[in-house]
């Protein structure tokens, strides 16, 4: 069920499979931040997180600009604290943004999972 489909980001809950899926296409940018937190916040709530996997899908990332990188870091860190039971990271289709989610992830000492694809997806 999709919860919030705007032009930048999607956030969806697939309570069959007990996962949040989180779609983020190019890069949030500064002035957008606030309402995407707000609806994270806002779609996160509806779930019991130690029972439900999030899933970042990084699938449309864009390489991001060496400038934005510390914000992006950030979000990773952030999101790694939300308590949900397992952290899912969908690579990039874009080889440049795969290495720099890569390497932020093992910056922040990721203990989710780098993965190709997710079979249920939005």
């Amino acid at each position: 069920m999709i919860v919030v489909d705007k032009r930048k980001y999607k956030m969806a809950i697939n309570e069959a499979a007990k996962e949040v899926h989180v779609q983020v296409h190019g890069l949030i940018r500064e002035e957008d931040a606030e309402e995407y937190m707000i609806d994270l916040q806002d779609t996160i709530n509806r779930v019991p997180r130690q029972a439900y996997t999030f899933v970042i899908d990084a699938t449309h990332q864009t390489p991001t600009p060496s400038r934005v990188v510390p914000q992006m870091e950030q979000a990773l860190q952030f999101y790694a604290t939300l308590g949900f039971k397992e952290f899912l990271v969908v690579k990039p289709s874009s080889k440049i943004a795969q290495v720099q989610i890569r390497n932020l992830l093992e910056r922040i000492e990721f203990t989710g999972t780098f993965v190709d694809h997710v079979p249920r997806s939005m």
